[in-house]
């Protein structure tokens, strides 16, 4: 059982069948990414309930921004994502999604009702003559897919001045490999710049029993693929993070008809900017060798976003207020992995950081993010809330 130290972590642990029901209610309602219109609404109505001093809405298209202020001081923004997957959900508890093939499974609706959680006390703070500044409440969309530009919620935001006069930005993330009273943090680079490719091989096909005629896009682009999985260990030095996997491959309509073209769609995942760059670059290098082999090719490539770059001062922040909150709360360090956090590029803009929030349930069974059985201990509901509002109170005392 973990033990609260300071009156904030009572506090928070008060607001918990409040955000318990705010986390069901957005479970049951899952949107996808800039679609969360029922999502905003609900945000919007509670930040009123809540008494804020000003909400915008519109904000990235579908994101909403509220902001408690004292007067003078510095800004911090706190950052929660709202928005769900398209997985169907198992039928686990009776909560599940209303909106078939839509779900949860990443956590939003826990990180969402947090935020909220952390405005109830902030308020509080401020009416009480505790608040040293300004906090902004970011409830962000679209963290998991982009528009038809190629964009996020977290760029569309900003391009909307979200970041405007922000000095510090703090976000968290659920975390189903550590228990509730555990937290995770890693200074630098946590998790990965993402990056989709696809390469085309052209040739002129031809009849199966007669390949010599022609030109074989398959045989050619079998002889890049060797290269492409060498590059990681021949190729970047190994003290880099990084990894390229091809995940769709098409070609061919018959049994007997060689194709004109193959393709190949895959994901770059790295953590610095030089790994980033000499990875794409050796990809693309891959598929010239099929103009030696009588072949042509195309490269695309889709940059998604860039690695989560941790703050270390913001960090110790955390951890501090973790600490302080909690006697016997578990600290774990170490980087978070090769998913993508499109926090990063607020990071990439601003010193920010990002913990991971212990939620394992105690059964057993593991539940990983974005699987159909995802779900969450919620007893972390409240320290994760206690721990954004610390860590706001804190950042904003820095000179």
């Amino acid at each position: 059982m973990i033990t609260e130290k300071l009156d904030l972590a009572v506090r928070a642990k008060g607001l918990y069948e409040k955000l318990v029901t705010w986390r069901r209610t957005i479970h049951a309602n899952p949107e996808l990414s800039f679609k969360e219109v029922e999502t905003s609404r609900f945000v919007i109505e509670n930040l009123k309930e809540i008494g804020v001093d000003s909400i915008q809405t519109g904000v990235g298209k579908t994101g909403v921004v509220g902001t408690i202020s004292s007067g003078n001081g510095p800004t911090v923004a706190l950052r929660a994502d709202m928005d769900a997957l398209p997985i169907k959900e198992a039928p686990s508890h009776s909560f599940r999604s209303n909106n078939d093939g839509i779900m949860h499974a990443c956590g939003h609706d826990a990180h969402t009702a947090m935020l909220l959680g952390a405005a109830s006390l902030l308020v509080e703070d401020k009416q009480n003559n505790l608040l040293n500044g300004t906090v902004k409440l970011i409830f962000q969309p679209a963290e998991e897919d982009t528009d038809e530009e190629g964009k996020t919620g977290a760029p569309r935001m900003m391009e909307d001045g979200v970041l405007d006069g922000v000095d510090a930005a703090v976000a968290l993330h659920v975390c189903p490999w550590q228990s509730p009273g555990t937290i995770q943090v890693n200074d630098h680079y946590s998790m990965a710049n993402i990056d989709v490719f696809e390469g085309k091989v052209y040739g002129t096909g031809g009849h199966g029993g007669y390949p010599h005629l022609g030109t074989d896009p398959i045989w050619m682009l079998s002889s890049v693929l060797p290269v492409l999985y060498g590059i990681v260990n021949r190729r970047l030095s190994s003290l880099e993070t990084a990894v390229m996997s091809i995940c769709k491959v098409n070609a061919g309509t018959a049994s007997n008809v060689i194709p004109e073209e193959a393709s190949i769609t895959g994901t770059l995942r790295s953590y610095t900017p030089e790994a980033r760059e000499q990875l794409v670059s050796e990809v693309e290098s891959a598929f010239r060798m099929v103009e030696a082999l009588g072949g042509r090719y195309e490269f695309v490539l889709e940059r998604g976003e860039p690695a989560l770059n941790n703050d270390p001062v913001i960090n110790r922040e955390i951890v501090e207020a973790a600490s302080q909150l909690y006697r016997d709360i578990k600290i774990e360090h170490g980087p978070f992995g090769l998913g993508g956090e499109d926090f990063g590029f607020i990071t990439k803009e601003i010193p920010g950081a990002m913990f991971f929030l212990g939620c394992a349930l105690p059964d057993g069974i593991s539940r990983d993010l974005h699987t159909p059985i995802f779900d969450i201990d919620e007893t972390c509901l409240p320290i994760g809330t206690a721990i954004l509002t610390e860590t706001a109170h804190r950042l904003l005392k820095q000179d």
